[in-house]
């Protein structure tokens, strides 16, 4: 079975606040162009998106230097949703390759402790249903252990307690800080 965990990306997909605004133009169409295609204009760090070391750390990987091995892995969903405040390191119960957080539209982000923690048990990724894992700290963190970070995920709930691999692979954007993804699981 394969869960898709993707936002859509149109000009209502929320971005964070500052980012650019996603912009969807109709460029050709079939009755007048004999061919159909958009224009799109947006940020790195659109939609369902994932985060490269050089988002935040001087020097730090771009997403075009990622190698491929790091975007797919085995993962574990920890619901966070009855939560009021950060994700510490007594909320993470389970590990794996790759973390995601279920936070069921709560305002909810990882800690620097519970960064830490991840960074100890040595996972390679870490993800959200939420425009952001954490604040800068959190990114720095993360990101200087080359651990990739992936925001704005959808459909979290239906992997908690499963088992499944997930793919979140990027364009291959030369010097990119980030990559919007196609994020799916497979269980």
């Amino acid at each position: 079975m394969i869960v898709d965990l993707t936002l859509e990306l149109s000009e209502e997909t929320p971005i964070y606040p500052g980012d650019p605004k996603v912009k969807v133009k109709r460029w050709a169409t079939i009755e007048k162009d004999g061919y159909y295609m958009n224009a799109l204009s947006l940020g790195e760090h659109s939609g369902t998106h994932v985060d490269a070391p050089a988002h935040f750390i001087a020097n730090g990987k771009t997403i075009d230097q990622v190698p491929l091995e790091k975007f797919i892995g085995r993962g574990v969903v920890i619901d966070v949703s009855h939560l009021q405040g950060n994700i510490e390191p007594g909320d993470i119960k389970m590990v794996e390759e790759m973390v995601f957080f279920y936070t069921g539209g709560k305002d909810i982000c990882l800690s620097e402790g519970g960064a830490r923690y991840l960074v100890e048990k040595g996972i390679k990724a870490v993800g959200i249903d939420n425009p952001t894992v954490g604040g800068f700290e959190v990114h720095k963190i993360l990101l200087s252990n080359e651990i990739l970070i992936f925001e704005n995920l959808a459909n979290l709930e239906k992997l908690i307690g499963k088992e499944f691999t997930f793919f979140g692979v990027p364009l291959k954007i030369k010097n990119g800080s980030g990559s919007p993804i196609r994020a799916f699981a497979i269980l």
